[in-house]
C-alpha cells in the first residue's frame, strides 16, 4: 500500500514540476477587427461645413 502511495505521489510531484516549468499559455488578445469587404456596406461621409460669412470691413 505504501509502495501505490508513493507511486502516486511521485507522479503528482513530477506533473507539478512539469506544469511548472511549462507555464500556462497566456490567454491571446482579441484579433482586430477587419476591414470591410470591397463590396460591403461603406458608411456616408461626414457633410462639409458652409463657409462662415466673411466680416464686414472695419473703418
Amino acid at each position: 500500500m505504501k509502495k501505490i502511495i508513493a507511486l502516486i505521489l511521485s507522479i503528482l510531484l513530477i506533473v507539478a514540476f512539469a506544469l511548472t516549468v511549462a507555464g500556462c499559455k497566456k490567454a491571446e488578445a482579441p484579433a482586430p477587427a477587419e476591414a470591410p469587404a470591397a463590396g460591403g456596406y461603406v458608411a456616408p461621409e461626414a457633410p462639409v461645413a458652409p463657409e462662415a460669412p466673411a466680416a464686414p470691413a472695419g473703418n
